[in-house]
């Protein structure tokens, strides 16, 4: 007869009762046979009665990432034990049922924090066949290289665990190992200098297979031959080469989940190839796959070939696909007419993203009612004709972007219905005529970007339309609290965000492709259009603007002193106009600002040298034959000639560029404490700012 010992120690954290979970061991012995168990904590086992000095602790944040998980609900297994009850009926421990040693220890999610021992009483549970330490936070552990103790050991998941260091080579000896789950997430921080090979074949893949964001430099892993694995991410990487489908197809029969994204494959799919498939996610996005776009499965919801050189036309049996929720064909080489059906053969896509395509013809105008679209863009591309009426009923759309095309219309302003919109991009088109919007028109109630720069509008600008920009008057976007608009699936977590949406906006005369789109980002760019008469006083309603630009205009009248109430301004252009009267010297209060044309205009008088006005160069001025003084060589009437900026404010200028070109998203922002929480969060999320990019 075995009777079952608990080796324990209880303690409280955070107010609750706990226990040291994996140096509380579970040992199983006769009772002829006493173990005395040392480790580098001074365990002693005397007389059943076993003392245990712990260095665990239990902590809520030790599984924060559980959080994100829907399938997990991660809570203190450990509290449940009790050494007054059979060790084998505790939560997370199973034991085999003929001899009563424990099998399977799974502490998921379990609030564990702290340091595990290469001497840990762990090793002494040697009947171990499903080891799971999911989900807790052993900072500053390594991987122990004893772990060749559990020669039974079939489960091992030590994802989301923050082990350090290397794989120790000791885990090769596990030969009975069948891999499951996801791949470690410290396998994901080795160094790339030191992981030279990883070889998970001959193993019994299922679960998820995760080697994403590496560093990995090979053809396609086909000898994986994993027909139970569900789950396939090596995006990021630099894998290349031809894939072998007929090995993918009888490699993966079970696979749900494929993500390639971003390596160098090359070659063509089939276009049935994925049809009798279990395919929910398709991620195809910046390889060098050509040839015709291959179909989505019957239960694809997420469908991405983004970047690629995929050529031909968008076949009408895409139609036939019911599932799909987001679609992203964007920067191929397709071309020719849309199918008809494609606005409206679904009531639940929410992403249709062709952006950067040859595609032509008119935009289909069957556009439906039970629509769910909230992104639509068909930038870049040759659609001609005038804006499909039936867009109006898209009731959900936040993002559109029609930017780049040959449309031939007047400006949209029964968009202003949808209750929803928050960026209209329409820049590059023939678009035309004033933008007449009646007085008191509660339009576009939670639009921050406007785009109607270079088309062909003219008349005054719509002091109404201002006006009707609440979400930039107010400074309120919605309910929405993130840093970025994204599409999600579910629950909003990083599990299940699957699109970010992305925007191409001119900043400081440059055309910048923000890869992501910040959700307080408010800008309007009236550009490049024929609009004449005064700049309105009401401008400077728009309290949360970041970004204006009414370059390239006929406009004419002084610049407005309300311009000085914009305090999140952070860079302004109202060059190639025919603005007149001095330089309001409120513009220097805006700290935020951070880039500066008045050039190529009429103004006269002195140039304020005030606070911010003080810090751009001459460009910011020049081509004003009235405008004198300080940066401009041109001395002010009555005194002796400027002179030349000293060194100090010449690095001030130098110094006030480069930092701008390196911050431009944030410059608008006049919260120094938001700014700083955007700065920190882009710069240890993504190491630099990648979501602003040429």
């Amino acid at each position: 007869m075995k009777s079952h010992v608990l080796v324990s120690a209880l303690y409280v954290v955070n107010g609750f009762p706990a226990t040291s979970p994996l140096l509380l061991v579970r040992s199983c012995f006769t009772t002829s046979r006493l173990m005395t168990l040392i480790d580098s904590n001074s365990i002693v086992a005397k007389n059943k009665s076993l003392k245990l000095l712990n260095s665990f602790v239990l902590d809520r944040e030790a599984s924060y990432l559980c959080d994100e998980y829907d399938y997990v609900i991660p809570y203190p297994k450990t509290n449940s034990w009790n050494k007054s009850m059979d060790c084998c009926s505790w939560d997370g421990v199973a034991c085999d049922g003929v001899t009563n040693n424990v099998i399977s220890l799974d502490l998921t999610c379990s609030w564990v924090r702290g340091t595990l021992q290469s001497a840990s009483s762990l090793l002494l549970l040697r009947h171990l066949r499903s080891l799971n330490l999911f989900g807790n936070n052993f900072a500053d552990s390594y991987i122990l290289s004893n772990l060749s103790a559990f020669a039974k050991l079939t489960h091992l998941n030590l994802s989301h665990s923050h082990f350090l260091g290397s794989i120790p080579s000791e885990i090769s000896h596990l030969s009975k190992l069948v891999i499951t789950g996801e791949i470690p997430i410290w396998l994901g921080g080795i160094s790339h200098d030191t992981l030279n090979i990883l070889d998970l074949s001959g193993n019994l893949l299922e679960g998820a297979l995760v080697l994403g964001n590496n560093e990995f430099n090979d053809i396609f892993p086909h000898w994986l031959e994993a027909p139970q694995l569900s789950f396939l991410d090596i995006q990021s990487n630099k894998f290349h080469g031809r894939i072998n489908l007929t090995t993918f197809g009888l490699s993966f029969l079970a696979l749900q989940v494929l993500v390639i994204s971003n390596n160098n494959f090359t070659g063509r799919w089939p276009m049935e190839f994925f049809s009798n498939t279990s395919l929910v996610i398709i991620d195809l996005s910046n390889n060098k796959f050509g040839g015709p776009i291959p179909l989505p499965s019957p239960v694809t919801f997420y469908y991405a070939i983004a970047s690629n050189n995929m050529i031909g036309k968008v076949p009408s049996l895409i139609c036939n696909f019911s599932k799909l929720e987001i679609i992203d064909l964007s920067n191929n080489g397709l071309t020719g007419s849309l199918p008809r059906c494609l606005t409206n053969f679904s009531t639940i896509l929410s992403v249709l993203n062709l952006q950067m395509n040859y595609f032509e013809g008119t935009i289909p105008q069957s556009f439906s009612s039970r629509s769910s679209l909230t992104t639509l863009d068909l930038s870049r591309n040759r659609f001609e004709g005038t804006l499909p009426r039936s867009l109006v009923k898209c009731r959900y759309m936040e993002v559109l972007d029609l930017s780049d095309n040959q449309i031939e219309d007047t400006f949209p302003r029964w968009l202003g219905t949808l209750p929803e919109l928050k960026v209209l991009i329409l820049r590059s088109n023939n678009l035309k005529d004033p933008l007449n919007i009646p007085r008191g028109a509660h339009l576009f109630p939670k639009l921050h970007i406007l785009d109607l720069s270079n088309n062909n509008f003219s008349g005054p600008l719509s002091t109404n339309l201002i006006m009707s920009l609440q979400a930039i008057v107010i400074g309120k976007n919605g309910q929405d609290n993130s840093l970025y608009m994204a599409q999600y699936l579910g629950v909003r977590s990083t599990q299940s965000k699957l699109y970010e949406n992305s925007v191409t906006l001119t900043m400081k005369g440059r055309e910048m492709e923000l890869v992501k789109i910040l959700t307080f980002l408010t800008i309007i760019d009236l550009s490049h259009n024929f609009f004449q008469g005064q700049i309105p006083e009401v401008i400077g309603h728009l309290h949360s603007l970041v970004g204006l630009n009414l370059s390239y205009n006929h406009l004419t009248g002084s610049i407005p002193l309300t311009l000085g109430n914009l305090t999140n301004l952070g860079w302004l252009d109202l060059s190639s106009n025919k603005l007149s009267g001095v330089i309001p010297g409120k513009l220097g209060d805006l700290a935020s600002l951070g880039y500066l044309n008045l050039s190529t205009n009429e103004l006269t008088g002195r140039i304020p040298q005030d606070k911010q006005l003080s810090t751009f160069a001459s460009d910011s001025f020049s081509e004003n034959p009235g405008l004198c003084g300080t940066p401009l060589p041109k001395a002010c009437p009555g005194n002796a000639q400027s002179p030349l900026p000293s060194s100090s404010s010449t690095f001030a200028c130098e110094g006030h560029e480069s930092w701008f070109k390196q911050k431009i998203m944030w410059i608008g922002y006049a919260s120094g404490i938001v700014i700083g929480i955007s700065i920190t969060y882009i710069t240890f999320e993504t190491g630099k700012p990648k979501w602003l990019t040429r």
